[in-house]
């Protein structure tokens, strides 16, 4: 599984890369705050909405602290998605939130 730290990925959303960023928190979670642009399906619901997603497309899992997204791009990957996994999550995200 390919991941980027939190720095990494700061550096993309500051350079205005279009980038497709995941956010598989829960909803309240979210809610304290996310990464700019990302869209928000929560662990539970990516096998039930991975048909949103574009296997064209290389995406970037987030979560809290790196575990859930971990599991999330494991899963997606051996459903022929790319995807990359931020480590550390949110708590090592010291970029923009909205």
């Amino acid at each position: 599984m390919k991941e980027l730290t939190a720095k990494e990925v700061e550096a993309l959303v500051n350079e205005g890369k279009a980038i497709d960023i995941i956010d598989v928190r829960e909803v309240d979670e979210v809610a304290a705050g996310k990464i700019p642009g990302a869209v928000n399906i929560p662990l539970i619901l990516v096998e039930f909405r991975m048909h949103e997603l574009d296997k064209s497309k290389e995406y970037i899992m987030v979560c809290r602290s790196g575990g859930r997204s971990g599991r999330a791009s494991q899963f997606l990957e051996s459903q022929g998605f790319k995807v990359i996994n931020m480590a550390g999550g949110m708590l090592n995200w010291e970029g923009k939130v909205e």
